[in-house]
């Protein structure tokens, strides 16, 4: 009977966490009970995918991953201007740079966006992008949000913002909804020139950072915490499962936690079964469910934090097996 260190935390990720001693085996067994008292049955856990390179297609807007009241989680690809520069009137807006190059055009600055960076739009601020062969995921949460992650560079006032571009009457959408599609409450036309020209007389302090863990980092390098969400970004070297003395578990007993896989490959074991993540795969894991990981290889995952409920939107495409104790067993032999 093999015993492993199991992780009982609380949100904020950060206080309150309990460390329990536990039988492996026990930990994947389901009691039963004589009598009256039934337990729920609960499906597996699944697994959504996007693609993490670049392929091209035909325009297409944003596609919901992840959707709730209070998160929203998109996936997008582009080559191409933005049809028009958007106001969240709601939630700050952020992004992780997944593939390719992106312009990120804001009244607090312009900046070329790289692989593996993350920015915050503050909400009510006008923004547009000029997409390269590039995708990239978004984070609609409501404020207050802070920016915790290391500053790689900041934003600037640009004219142009990029090779190419004219100035022109553009179109302004502000919408509510998280940002979500027929959620527009306003729309006019505006001189791009004045938008962007507003960076001009910002401080230092007010212009948009753009985050990035550093390229040693391992475990997980949080960016952004708010009072219902937290995102970071998560690595983690090659190894087949520490000895069950080393061995870590970790319980949230008040957030789920999404996971996007990036770089690499792993395999969740949880107690809603187990399940192999390739770059590209995103999975959730529900309140209460006690999970590790093994890594195949170098690997890289975007995490989230919710405190409440965010379901998928998008169609599962897998499910994971049943997490027996035998199947755990070969897992860490």
């Amino acid at each position: 009977m093999p015993q492993i260190t199991e992780l009982f935390d609380s949100f904020p990720h950060d206080e309150n966490v309990r460390k329990i001693v536990r039988d492996e085996d026990g930990l994947f067994t389901v009691p039963q009970f004589q009598g009256p008292i039934k337990l729920l049955q609960h499906e597996n856990i699944g697994k959504v995918h996007f693609p993490v390179i670049f392929e091209p297609s035909k325009f297409a807007p944003p596609m919901g991953v992840y959707e709730s009241q209070f998160l929203r989680l998109e996936w997008q690809k582009m080559n191409f201007r933005q049809p028009f520069y958007h106001r969240n009137a709601d939630v700050d807006e952020m992004s992780y740079q997944v593939y390719g190059g992106r312009t990120l055009m804001t009244e607090q600055g312009s900046v070329d966006l790289r692989p593996g960076d993350f920015s915050r739009i503050p909400v009510g601020a006008a923004h547009d992008n000029c997409g390269r062969e590039e995708i990239h995921l978004l984070f609609y949460v409501h404020p207050e949000i802070t920016d915790c992650g290391p500053v790689d560079r900041t934003a600037t006032f640009a004219l142009p913002p990029y090779e190419g571009w004219e100035s022109k009457q553009v179109a302004e959408v502000l919408t509510n909804c998280l940002g979500g599609p027929e959620c527009d409450i306003a729309a006019s036309m505006n001189d791009e020139t004045l938008i962007l020209k507003h960076a001009e007389g910002l401080c230092s302090a007010d212009l948009m950072p753009v985050l990035r863990a550093p390229e040693d980092a391992q475990g997980t390098t949080w960016m952004y915490k708010g009072s219902d969400v937290w995102i970071g970004l998560a690595r983690g070297e090659a190894a087949d499962g520490a000895a069950s003395s080393e061995r870590t578990y970790r319980r949230h007993r008040c957030c789920e936690e999404i996971q996007c896989q990036i770089k690499g490959s792993r395999t969740v074991v949880s107690q809603r079964g187990i399940i192999k993540l390739a770059p590209g795969d995103f999975v959730s894991i529900p309140v209460g469910v006690a999970f590790t990981e093994i890594v195949h290889e170098k690997s890289e995952h975007v995490v989230v934090l919710t405190a409440r409920p965010a379901p998928n939107k998008a169609p599962l495409v897998g499910k994971a097996e049943d997490s027996t104790v035998e199947r755990v067993r070969q897992l860490f032999p």
